[in-house]
């Protein structure tokens, strides 16, 4: 077993990486559920799990054995799987769920499953009862090494993806690995695009492992999934201890892919066309060959994150997606991102692999025009 300590001033959490979490929930998180035991066994209240269909499918009577197994029941709320849980209505729908059922500040709510449930549940721990806690149950690669772990919490609206949200952090987070072998291989390449974004914004070394080992992760190698899902909540733990509501700039970082591929979501209609993994990794490509069209980045290290990320399965060419419009059109799409500030939107670039960096001065009709020939590159 893996532990990481994400250091925050007062408020420190441990994430935990081992193969079979599930199966012992109980001992894991028993001080965040012994609670519901107070008042004695007969007058004991139900556990809320916050779920989706498809988590509940393949995790839900591990769970749920687990805690009978030490005389605690769940409460299940189960959603639609997908970006649609992420809206208003069913943030409503939770909130009066958890109200019905008594939820008070010292409780804590589950969330089991991948980003998605991740950010609505603990939105709605931010918010009910001006905050309750909340435990992380990832199961998806990409959860277990990033939207699980730094405390950004949000639902989508109509302007654009996260951009109704809050800085919770959860009070523990059980990354079990085992799970990662129920996902479908293209989930798994989404979660894959994040692991390799730390060695690209600022591991070399780690990237340069990604390079070797990218295809033991995707084959379910024990000890390298392990290693890539530690070895990335650690760098995105010392990121968020140091830049915790991404204030000066540190944290920016690991933004890199996401301003090229939200606008590539956005155009798509944030559907199964694209998933965000998928437009990360190729976000973080455009990236590399902005860089390098800039003057910042080699040629030969742009081409070197392509084809690393071309290794893993994902697109690199936004030419395939078979979008009509142009490079001002996605553009414009950027001018929702809710990174903007003062009028100017940041762009995380590279000066190397292993060297992102917050560009302030880029011009969005420069990037217009780099789109533009990206869309008509064959």
């Amino acid at each position: 077993m893996a532990d990481v300590k994400v250091h925050l001033a007062g408020r420190s959490y441990m994430v935990r990486v081992d193969d079979g979490l599930l199966d012992d929930t109980v001992v894991q998180a028993g001080e965040f559920i012994e609670r519901y035991h107070a008042g004695g066994y007969d007058s004991r209240r139900k556990i809320p799990f916050v779920t989706d269909q498809n988590a509940f499918a393949h995790h839900g009577e591990i769970v749920a054995h687990s805690l009978a197994s030490d005389g605690y029941e769940i409460d299940w709320f189960i959603t639609e799987p997908g970006e649609g849980a992420k809206s208003w209505e069913v943030l409503q729908e939770l909130i009066d769920w958890l109200l019905e059922r008594g939820v008070e500040r010292g409780d804590t709510i589950f969330a089991l499953g991948g980003g998605v449930i991740g950010d609505l549940t603990g939105f709605a721990a931010s918010i009910l009862k001006r905050g309750c806690k909340f435990v992380q149950l990832p199961t998806t690669l990409l959860a277990q090494v990033d939207s699980s772990v730094g405390g950004k919490t949000a639902i989508n609206v109509a302007a654009g993806k996260n951009l109704v949200g809050a800085f919770h952090q959860p009070s523990l987070v059980l990354a079990d690995t085992s799970a990662l072998r129920t996902l479908p291989l293209r989930e798994l390449r989404c979660g894959y695009a994040e692991v390799i974004k730390y060695g690209i914004l600022g591991d070399a070394d780690f990237f340069a492992w990604c390079e070797e080992n990218g295809a033991k992760v995707l084959d379910h190698d024990r000890e390298a999934v392990k290693y890539a899902v530690t070895s990335s909540i650690a760098a995105k733990a010392r990121i968020v201890a140091e830049d915790e509501r991404e204030t000066s700039g540190a944290r920016a970082l690991l933004n890199l892919g996401h301003t090229f591929g939200h606008a590539l979501e956005a155009e798509t209609g944030y559907s199964d066309r694209l998933l965000h993994g998928e437009a990360v990794a190729m976000g973080m490509v455009l990236a590399a060959r902005y860089s390098a069209q800039r003057g910042f980045l080699s040629e030969n290290d742009a081409a070197r994150i392509t084809s690393a990320i071309a290794a893993a399965g994902l697109a690199t060419e936004i030419s395939s997606l078979g979008m009509t419009c142009d490079g001002q059109a996605l553009a414009d799409h950027m001018l929702h991102d809710k990174k903007m500030d003062g009028g100017t939107l940041p762009f995380i670039l590279l000066r190397g692999i292993g060297d992102a960096f917050l560009d302030r001065e880029v011009s969005l009709s420069d990037v217009a025009a780099f789109l533009s020939e990206q869309l008509a590159a064959a």
